[in-house]
């Protein structure tokens, strides 16, 4: 007996159970470590950028969670028109209210600076109760579906805003923002091709279930938000900055000695007024900003319109040989290799010259919308939508360090909130447009390659003059 017995007392069959367990655990344990690897490289798992990327990862997750089960609702179960009025139905039913809503989410999170961990936990927390609360009503499609899609609408966004005023302070030494984005980003990429077709699955055994996963993963994303660093909450060695002065004040020279304060105080600080300083706004920040977020625009336009048009014209008209089914997953495989592509160049170019980038991928993306309605065809409409992906992932990364870059830090939330309704708004729009034009590809197209014309026109410009002149701010990092 004593000789059938290990030195520390198990048996052969303990010892066998407890090796079966770990050959089990092995592929979940190897993968997570290779995650955790992969996530916390270059220094970014010293800093806490790394948690930030694998919370925005299980973010991720749970939206295309939430989105399998309301695309399942509103599109896939109904014919053709009737999909067309419900998902026009849901546009307006939890746009308009966003358009309220969102800004004034930047403002209100300006005045939590202390909390950010909290406000992330919080929108994670509050898409976890709202999951369970649309289970109920996602099988039938009645209105109540409406508010609380509007409510996880919200929370995503209210997420957004606080993890891209997180990620300047979670920068590893030599890492530059757009690479940070890029890496944050592509996590959320590949968290979602990987749980949307676990979603298709739990929706194969009822329709409440996808609802129910995504219930889990924010759930888990609470307790994650809280695990990031503290310094995350911090305001040590953050600067309220100031906005520059206009350029007739820049170029005026300072007074002369002897000169009273009262006589200074007007001139020389912007907003200064009666001896008080008025809140800074986002009116002189340069003009790299505002015509980014023009460019920008466009893109979600377009991205808005080929969703919804390219979704109902499938449907109808398949491409040559395909199935509606497999059409769908064409232009979707290819809208999601573009837009990780895109995601990745952002990371390789870094920071060089962002007003240049996103100039050059609007006017990309409006060639190949332009051929497309040319030679429509669908080898065309998958090149299309995949330069779509890659322009819109390469623009938005350009525009955000823009938007680190100039705006001050005082404003720097409010200011992207403020972009990121616009571009939700754009996105509206374009997918408006796609819903009651007619299922015709080549006007289809014309239209899209419109939609990039106008923003072409707006901001290209504009743009390259910013980019000969250089940005008037310093680096925030």
């Amino acid at each position: 007996m004593a000789a059938a017995r290990s030195s520390d007392g198990s048996g052969p069959l303990r010892r066998a159970g407890r090796a079966m367990g770990r050959a089990l655990r092995a592929p979940f344990t190897g993968t997570a470590r290779g995650i955790r690897k992969a996530t916390h490289a270059h220094g970014a798992g010293e800093s806490g950028l790394g948690k930030l990327i694998e919370l925005h990862a299980v973010n991720g997750a749970g939206d295309v969670m939430i989105t399998v089960a309301l695309a399942s609702t509103v599109f896939f179960s109904v014919p053709t028109d009737e999909a067309r009025g419900r998902v026009a139905l849901y546009l307006a039913v939890t746009m308009a209210p966003f358009t309220l809503l969102a800004p004034v989410i930047g403002p209100l999170l300006d005045r939590l600076p202390h909390g950010r961990r909290a406000a992330m936990a919080g929108a994670m927390f509050a898409r976890a109760v709202l999951a369970i609360t649309m289970s109920g009503a996602v099988a039938t499609g009645g209105l109540e579906l409406y508010p609380a899609a509007l409510g996880v609408l919200v929370s995503s966004k209210a997420y957004g805003v606080v993890r891209s005023a997180v990620v300047p302070r979670l920068l590893p030494p030599r890492f530059s923002l757009v690479k940070a984005n890029s890496r944050v980003t592509l996590a959320g990429l590949l968290a979602t091709g990987i749980a949307a077709p676990i979603g298709a699955g739990l929706q194969t055994i009822g329709s409440p279930w996808p609802l129910y996963g995504a219930c889990a993963i924010f759930l888990g994303g609470t307790v994650l938000a809280f695990t990031l660093p503290h310094k995350v909450d911090s305001a040590k060695g953050e600067r309220k900055a100031r906005l520059v002065v206009p350029h007739e004040d820049a170029v005026r020279p300072p007074p002369p000695v002897g000169t009273t304060k009262g006589a200074r105080s007007g001139s020389t600080r912007l907003g200064r007024k009666n001896g008080r300083d008025k809140p800074p706004g986002l009116r002189s920040v340069g003009p790299s900003v505002l015509h980014g977020l023009q460019a920008n625009a466009s893109h979600r336009a377009l991205s808005g319109f080929l969703i919804f048009f390219l979704a109902f014209l499938l449907r109808e008209q398949p491409l040559a040989g395909q199935s509606a089914a497999v059409s769908l997953g064409i232009v979707g495989v290819a809208a999601g290799a573009g837009n990780a592509f895109g995601t990745a160049v952002g990371a390789w170019l870094r920071a060089r010259g962002p007003e240049v980038i996103v100039a050059t991928v609007l006017g990309l993306a409006l060639g190949v919308a332009v051929l497309a309605a040319i030679f429509f065809s669908t080898v065309m409409v998958a090149a299309l939508t995949a330069v779509a992906g890659f322009t819109q992932a390469l623009s938005k990364l350009s525009l955000d360090a823009m938007i680190q870059r100039d705006v001050p830090e005082e404003v720097r939330t409010s200011a992207f909130a403020r972009s990121e309704t616009l571009l939700q708004m754009s996105w509206v729009v374009g997918g408006a447009i796609g819903i009651a034009l007619p299922l015709n590809g080549v006007l289809g197209m014309s239209v899209a390659a419109g939609l990039l014309a106008l923003g072409a026109g707006a901001s290209v410009r504009g743009l390259l003059g910013a980019a000969r002149r250089g940005s008037p701010h310093p680096r925030v990092a």
